[in-house]
């Protein structure tokens, strides 16, 4: 194998080093630990920064202000102004960037709402309104128990959430009955759904280890060799 260069060398020794500091979490929370979570978040906030000055600052709003046209120059200044306030929060005069801030928690509630609704309750809806089909004879009875799964848990699921209750003349009021046993049923089917995703972290994460414990051994074993004659 031919030796590697200083610049592969480094990087592979930082990737061993790095490892090894987080797989020091399995002794406890240590100054060793703490300092691999800094770096990283360090690392990555310096990243985002720049990606951020270089691909929205910079060609969005300084450059269109600068050398744009008559138009661009306007709507750069819009946004400009509320940048401007936004930055204040970091100053004595934080209240004056609270619109700054409504206007944006404003926005991503709109998106993750309309993301919600377009994303996944309507394709969970056009599902569920699928599985409504006529069956014909190429259709198994596993299709079919599929479309029938599908139809209960949704239903029993949004049933889940409905917490009104009825008014009964003498008594406290509660849910009906039937609400009530049809929400058991949906709370099943989530409880199924959380330990369905939990164990797709929990693979993800295993994966990862053992991607990590393969590193380690493959760079001790190109460090035997680059040492050793």
């Amino acid at each position: 194998m031919s030796p590697m260069n200083l610049s592969d060398f480094i990087g592979l020794s930082l990737g061993f080093l790095f490892t090894l500091l987080v797989f020091s979490y399995i002794l406890g929370d240590n100054p060793l630990f703490r300092l691999a979570s800094h770096i990283f978040i360090g690392v990555t906030a310096g990243y985002v920064a720049i990606i951020t000055i270089n691909n929205v600052l910079v060609p969005r709003l300084f450059l269109p202000l600068f050398t744009g046209t008559r138009g661009e120059r306007l709507l750069s200044l819009m946004l400009f102004i509320p940048s401007l306030f936004l930055f204040m929060k970091i100053t004595p005069l934080r209240k004056a960037g609270n619109w700054s801030v409504a206007i944006l928690v404003g926005i991503g509630a709109a998106s993750a709402i309309g993301g919600a609704i377009t994303g996944t309750l309507f394709p969970q809806l056009l599902g569920t309104i699928n599985s409504f089909e006529t069956p014909t004879k190429s259709s198994t009875i596993f299709s079919i128990l599929n479309g029938l799964m599908t139809v209960l848990g949704t239903m029993t699921t949004l049933i889940y959430f409905h917490f009104g209750t009825g008014h009964m003349p003498g008594q406290t009021d509660r849910q009906r009955p039937l609400i009530q046993f049809l929400g058991k049923i949906g709370h099943f089917f989530i409880a199924v759904t959380l330990g369905v995703l939990f164990a797709g972290v929990y693979i993800s994460a295993l994966s990862a280890l053992v991607e990590r414990l393969s590193f380690i051994w493959d760079y001790l074993n190109q460090m035997q060799i680059q040492i050793l004659p």
